[in-house]
């Protein structure tokens, strides 16, 4: 008699198996749709930042088109208010516009020629993953307020008379039970507010109380971004009709770019950043007449690129990589135009510029130089590294990879691990799908100062270089998530100190793009013969302290290997707790290096001093609940 144990289990398939959500419905079963990927708020492209930018995004489009000077924003842990002074929501269509699907005014492209969002989805969305969503407009001497829960109209007022100024007003705050232990980090918010100054001259916003304004657009936010001393050259500004474009050469490694379409940040690029890469060689090739290498003209650029073009298409809801190849529905191609404003641009600055021209050249051979130095090195490194990646001890690899089509290649986490013991607690209860380990011996080199030849030089940096496939790029990264995770004490504080040293100095775009983190592990576990609770802080040691009551048993961990694999199973799991590596808005990657790293400044011995005084004030207070 056949086996019917492995046979699929049938199900009914009727007029009863067939559904249809209504628009709230949808988005909440699929948010991913519409937002990406949900998260807790650790990561600058998790949903909770695109549901702060879906909001503004409608007040900076009727800037653009006009209307308002300034914008209002609040946010804090869970709650955001942002208040714009354009020409408000026109009255008969407020709760239209905020819960009705494809229902907007950006469809008529005479009032929003170059707008983000085009698809009537943005504010309805956040109205559905809201716990509470308020509207209000104010127009022409009237106001009308609606109210919602997870997009469920709760509330509505009549039209009444106002004395306010012309403008909407949207309050939400995200569903904490699709947003799990969510909270904003303002690092990210700031950066993300910054760019809409730079990229809107003359707008103001106010941002928790602070003024966010820029008048100079690009050419600020390169300033702010590169020291003058780390620069090369005077920064290039290339205003245009609807294309800006402002670049320099620095020091550092690799290639550095902001893009943006329509005011919207696309992290991701697309065919604008494409096309301004490949423009830029062949403009410095026909100036200098010389058949340079692009990746020696592009070595060390740091630069920003903001197009406008009609109904952008692009390659996610989220609007983080420009799908577009063209200017204009049957326009005009995008790469052709870019390429003949960068030619014409570029070229005549650099033959008003000599100076300019002189120290672009000198760049240029500077990294011919140190490209063909380290070949050799290069390549008996990588004839090593293929071997040792057969057998690679120090890797403990996953099945699935970021590049990867299946949506799990976002899941994707590489732990970086200090001795055996802790890597491994984390290779026993690692999820072997999507997370990765790579295991140190000891304490990394310090490469602070030291070329990039130490990469080639130094096995366990080679090792870890290939293990992350970051050799050539970003592009072919294997992991969205580099996670270390050290002890938490003096020994594990100097590895993170000495590997976020390596990454920001010759892999600076893996902690620009948001893919370095810290992971947290309890201090404390607290418990008594019905409950365990496991602590991150003190505070949370206290709160369960009183929620046990009767001297429960406090357990300090002192290190990863002290946590059995059982316990740290929980620990890296959905409820993993990250610290992300944030570069504020105005930090640069050399001054920040500099602090920690070089000689020992006075401002770096008083640093030091404060925090050695709080961990000594914390040990004295955790003395007597340890006794």
């Amino acid at each position: 008699m056949a086996s019917t144990e492995n046979k699929p289990q049938e199900v009914s398939y009727t007029e009863d198996s067939i559904r249809s959500l209504d628009w709230r419905e949808h988005i909440r079963l699929r948010p991913g749709m519409y937002i990406g990927k949900l998260g807790d708020g650790s990561a600058f492209d998790d949903g909770i930042y695109v549901l702060v930018k879906e909001i503004i995004d409608n007040s900076i489009d009727e800037h653009v088109m006009g209307n308002g000077r300034s914008i209002e924003i609040k946010i804090t842990d869970h709650r955001v208010e942002v208040r714009d002074y354009g020409r408000g929501i026109p009255l008969g269509k407020v709760i239209d516009c905020v819960s009705k699907i494809n229902t907007g005014g950006k469809y008529d492209s005479a009032a929003f020629q170059k707008s983000v969002g085009l698809n009537g989805v943005g504010t309805k969305a956040v109205n559905a993953l809201s716990s509470y969503f308020k509207v209000q407009s104010v127009r022409d001497g009237k106001t009308k307020i609606a109210e919602f829960e997870k997009g469920m109209l709760k509330s509505e007022s009549k039209e009444e008379p106002s004395n306010q100024r012309n403008g909407t007003f949207i309050a939400f705050e995200p569903d904490n039970g699709i947003f799990k232990n969510y909270h904003y980090i303002p690092e990210f918010l700031e950066n993300q507010i910054w760019n809409y100054a730079y990229l809107n001259s003359g707008l103001s916003i106010q941002f928790n109380g602070v003024k966010y304004h820029s008048e100079n657009g690009l050419l600020d936010l390169l300033s702010r971004k590169i020291a003058e001393e780390n620069r090369r050259y005077p920064i290039i500004h290339l205003p245009g009709q609807d294309i800006e474009i402002s670049m320099t050469h620095g020091d550092q490694y690799g290639e550095e770019y902001y893009s943006f379409v329509n005011g919207q940040f696309t992290t991701q690029g697309g065919t604008h950043l494409a096309a301004f890469r490949e423009a830029v060689v062949k403009t410095v090739r026909e100036f200098y007449k010389k058949d340079f290498e692009a990746s020696d003209v592009r070595s060390s650029i740091v630069a920003a690129v903001s197009v406008r073009i009609q109904e952008p298409v692009f390659e996610s809801q989220t609007k983080t990589k420009l799908g577009s190849q063209t200017i204009a529905p049957d326009g005009p191609s995008l790469r052709t135009w870019i390429n003949d404003f960068v030619k014409t641009e570029l070229d005549n600055y650099l033959h008003k510029h000599s100076a300019v021209a002189d120290a672009l050249l000198k760049r240029i051979l500077q990294s011919e130089r140190e490209r063909k130095d380290i070949a050799g090195i290069k390549k008996l490194a990588n004839e090593r590294a293929r071997k040792a990646n057969l057998h690679n001890k120090k890797l403990r690899d996953c099945r699935f990879h970021l590049g990867d089509k299946d949506e799990k290649g976002l899941e994707t986490t590489l732990f970086i691990t200090e001795g055996d013991s802790a890597s491994g607690s984390i290779t026993k209860s690692r999820n072997v799908e999507t997370q990765a380990v790579f295991s140190l011996r000891g304490k990394p080199l310090n490469c602070y100062g030291l070329t990039k030849k130490v990469v080639y030089e130094n096995e366990e940096f080679n090792l870890l270089q290939h293990a992350l496939n970051i050799e050539d790029g970003m592009d072919e990264l294997r992991y969205n998530k580099i996670v270390v995770a050290t002890d938490a004490d003096v020994d594990g504080m100097h590895i993170r100190l000495l590997l976020l040293t390596f990454f920001l100095q010759f892999f600076p775009d893996l902690v620009r793009q948001g893919h370095v983190y810290i992971l947290q592990t309890p201090l404390f576990r607290v418990r008594n013969k019905k409950e365990t609770i496991y602590c991150y802080n003190e505070e949370e040691k206290r709160a369960a302290v009183q929620k046990l009551g009767s001297k429960p048993e406090i357990t300090r961990f002192k290190g990863l290997g002290e946590i059995s694999p059982e316990e740290f199973g929980g620990f890296i799991g959905e409820n993993i707790r990250l610290d992300p590596i944030v570069l504020k808005e105005d930090t640069t990657i050399p001054k920040l290096l500099n602090y920690f790293m070089g000689k020992n400044t006075p401002e770096r011995q008083q640093f030091i001093m404060e925090e050695l005084r709080v961990e000594k004030e914390l040990e004295e207070e955790l003395t007597p609940a340890l006794a």
